[in-house]
């Protein structure tokens, strides 16, 4: 043997390499949760914020698979559908189970769009569904309440032209025809009014009125919560809604403080949560005495 010759170990490294590549197949799943006891959005957070790359699996009367790279939403997959409409699907699962295998990259790519705009395009969707129990049809008819003269009124243009057609004799369909609106837009209208207590439907009693929050309130909350928890603040904002039945144009003063609090929930660090209770506490003693 020649000096300083290193011996022949008769190991075929391609054959090798693809075995080790194949590995990466095996790999266990991380248990993220069950679906009856925590929300998805609740589980694919810290995927988002710690830029996980990999495969969230979904196992239960609906299967699936929701692909990230580096935190972004790349491909989802359900037995029926695949992209935008595929992850609709999955968020709004509540049965079924869930688990991440990292390092996953997805077979093909069926979402273009940025994360940040598939998540508000789903919360619209959210939205339209909860617009959809107080409008259930376009030919549903809504008439106005007559109003006290002493009540100041802080409506939009747009507002007053949907109010103004609904005469208990027009359908939705037919005020958004009069305004060349799509259905979305006019029910949304239709919705915010009713919230508002100006609205009622044609055969219902007049809804319970309540004193909403300011205009300002949302603008302020996400500020203070970008401070904390970055771009996911108007996503969390719009979740806790969710659990609270309400939206934007129908939170009154008095879930204000209760809304503050599950926010704070989602703040790890104690010193800056304490400073957003403080913050917003003190804007709604303010907020208040204005009112």
């Amino acid at each position: 043997m020649k000096r300083n010759a290193l011996p022949k170990l008769g190991i075929n490294f391609a054959s090798l390499n693809i075995e080790l590549k194949g590995l990466r197949y095996f790999m266990p799943e991380t248990f993220l949760g069950d679906l009856t006891q925590v929300k998805l959005f609740d589980i694919l957070k810290p995927l988002f914020s710690d830029k996980k790359t990999g495969k969230v699996i979904f196992k239960g009367k609906e299967s699936g698979e929701l692909y990230l790279e580096l935190g972004n939403i790349t491909h989802a997959r359900t037995n029926s559908s695949v992209g935008e409409y595929a992850f609709f699907t999955l968020m709004g699962l509540k049965v079924g189970k869930a688990s991440f295998e990292s390092d996953e990259v997805p077979p093909e790519r069926t979402i273009s769009i940025s994360t940040e705009q598939l998540i508000l395009n789903w919360s619209s969707q959210k939205q339209w569904n909860k617009i959809k129990e107080v409008v259930p049809s376009p030919h549903t008819i809504f008439r106005a309440l007559p109003q006290k003269s002493q009540e100041s009124i802080n409506l939009s243009a747009e507002q007053w032209n949907v109010s103004a057609l609904c005469n208990g004799t027009k359908t939705v369909s037919e005020i958004a025809e009069a305004l060349n609106w799509d259905e979305f837009k006019t029910s949304k209208a239709v919705f915010q009014l009713i919230q508002l207590g100006l609205l009622e439907r044609a055969e219902d009693r007049k809804p319970t009125k309540k004193k909403l929050i300011s205009n300002g309130f949302f603008l302020m909350v996400e500020t203070e919560m970008k401070k904390v928890i970055g771009a996911m603040a108007p996503f969390i904002i719009s979740d806790k809604l969710s659990d609270l039945h309400e939206t934007k144009e129908s939170l009154s003063q008095d879930q204000a403080p209760s809304f503050i609090e599950a926010l704070s929930e989602e703040i790890s660090d104690s010193l800056m949560k304490k400073e957003f209770l403080r913050v917003m506490t003190d804007y709604l003693f303010a907020d208040k005495k204005r009112s």
